[in-house]
């Protein structure tokens, strides 16, 4: 019994040690699991601390410790630049060109273009103190790179011999269907225009103006032909071309360079938007035949300005389909002055609005501002401002004439394009025949045509003089008038025609 208590005994007390030391076992284990946590928290924390502290001294100039640099904004990886464009020059030397005056450059020309049409911004050169004889030509896109500059600083002159024209073309040098191209430099244009204005100076149709002119010695010879030059060769065709044309093109410019001597316009603008001409010229004598200075038909967004115009016809024609016109300081004459019209030809509708001319002078030329156009047309002209003309020995100053015809006789006709909203202010100067002369239509009469500021004076040269004539012109006087303008009629008709459909614009 004793035995069996005493191992009991034993049993009980290694039983009791050995859930003590589990028990104090545990708990160390616990304790230091804890404290290796705490540890590494602390040494985080002091991490932290000692990066915030070096970022600070860093930030103030006073720690070694590499700082942590705020992050800098995300920067996008820049592509190169893409190859500089308008930097290739194509001389037309280069391509064959002899530019003696003799030898026909016409080929070496389309060869020059035909590469510059590939790049963009390109420049061709036509250098100075050469004469390049260049045939009939057109530059033409739609499929060429923009921005193509013509650098003219030399001469190019057209062929005098009838057999390079065919039966006739309606143009010389053409520029089509381009977007921006700029002609510029100190070249020159020559059309070599006096073998066809002596061909046949009696076909061409005449200013209908020249009927209100009437000399006081009635043996003074009218539209005398241009001497023939026994050198020039055969008869040339009765199509006579302009020397330079823009057809559907857009940011078209010109500048710098002069045109002269042209067969018949100097240079049109067909159809084009964003028109620039300026510091220009034309220069033609006052007898050359329907020698225009500038041409503008269906084309928006023009400005012609600082430019010289002399010519046989209108210094600026506009024509219909034209808005947004802005002529400003230019020299006219000799010439017809700067003319919208003729409009309605052959019952035609014309459509002409927002027209300003401004800061011209005019010198011995037929016309000063006109409005032109054919009985039986449709459509109107609208918005139109002439303020600041200088005339100096001007035939006719102020003119609108709805009867225009250049031919022998017109069939008079009711319907006609509707003129309103015509401006005339400060025109000043001298005129030989007749101060003002408003013919307007019978059935559909001129409207809202203002007058201020009118100073015109007479300067007796050679001709009969007449007192300012109105037909059918209604408006206002602003200011007094010299000479006095009192056949204006103020106000608006009683009965006037209600503009149709088929007349708007």
């Amino acid at each position: 019994m004793s035995g069996l208590s005493f191992r009991r005994l034993a049993f009980m007390l290694l039983f009791a040690f050995l859930v003590w030391s589990s028990s104090t076992g545990t708990c160390h284990a616990r304790r230091g699991k804890h404290w290796r946590h705490s540890r590494a928290a602390s040494a985080s924390l002091s991490k932290k601390k000692a990066k915030s502290h070096g970022s600070g001294s860093h930030h103030h100039g006073g720690s070694k410790s590499k700082p942590k640099a705020p992050s800098p904004p995300k920067q996008e990886v820049t592509p190169p630049p893409p190859e500089k464009k308008g930097s290739e020059t194509f001389n037309v030397l280069d391509f064959g060109a002899k530019g003696d005056g003799d030898t026909d450059d016409t080929k070496a020309f389309q060869s020059a273009w035909a590469s510059a049409c590939k790049v963009e911004a390109s420049t061709i050169v036509v250098p100075s103190e050469y004469v390049f004889l260049v045939g009939p030509i057109s530059f033409s896109g739609p499929y060429c790179e923009a921005n193509i500059v013509f650098q003219l600083d030399g001469t190019i002159i057209a062929p005098t011999n009838a057999k390079a024209w065919g039966s006739g073309l309606l143009w010389w040098i053409e520029f089509t269907k381009l977007r921006g191209i700029t002609i510029r430099g100190n070249g020159v244009i020559d059309g070599k225009g006096s073998v066809w204005w002596q061909d046949s100076p009696f076909d061409d149709p005449v200013d209908d103006e020249a009927k209100l002119i009437i000399p006081l010695n009635r043996t003074a010879k009218e539209n005398s032909p241009i001497p023939i030059n026994s050198k020039l060769g055969s008869k040339m065709p009765s199509t006579k071309p302009t020397a330079l044309r823009f057809y559907g093109s857009f940011n078209v410019t010109v500048t710098g360079i002069t045109i002269q001597n042209s067969p018949q316009c100097h240079l049109k603008f067909d159809n084009c938007m964003g028109v620039s001409v300026y510091e220009m010229s034309v220069s033609s004598p006052g007898d050359s035949v329907n020698t225009d200075g500038i041409h503008l038909q269906n084309s928006k967004d023009v400005l012609i300005h600082a430019t010289n115009l002399a010519c046989g016809d209108d210094c600026v024609s506009i024509q219909t389909g034209c808005s947004n016109v802005y002529i400003h300081n230019v020299n006219c004459g000799p010439g017809h002055g700067i003319s919208i019209g003729g409009l309605g030809r052959d019952g035609t509708k014309a459509c002409v609005s927002n027209i300003t001319v401004r800061d011209i002078i005019m010198h011995n030329t037929m016309n000063g501002v006109r409005i032109k156009t054919w009985q039986g047309g449709s459509g109107s002209v609208q918005g139109v401002l002439f303020s600041n003309i200088q005339v100096s020995e001007v035939e006719l100053p102020i003119v609108i004439d709805q009867f225009y015809c250049d031919k022998g006789k017109c069939k008079n006709q009711t319907s006609a394009v509707a003129l309103s909203g015509i401006t005339y202010e400060k025109i000043k100067g001298t005129y030989t025949v007749k101060p003002v002369h408003f013919a307007c239509s019978d059935n559909l009469p001129c409207m809202d045509v203002t007058l201020t500021g009118i100073e015109l004076k007479p300067l007796q040269e050679r001709y009969h003089m007449y007192d300012p004539f109105c037909w059918q012109t209604f408006g206002e006087l602003t200011t007094p008038t010299v000479p006095p303008i009192d056949c204006l009629q103020i106000g608006k008709p009683s009965s006037n025609r209600i503009q149709s459909d088929h007349d708007s614009c």
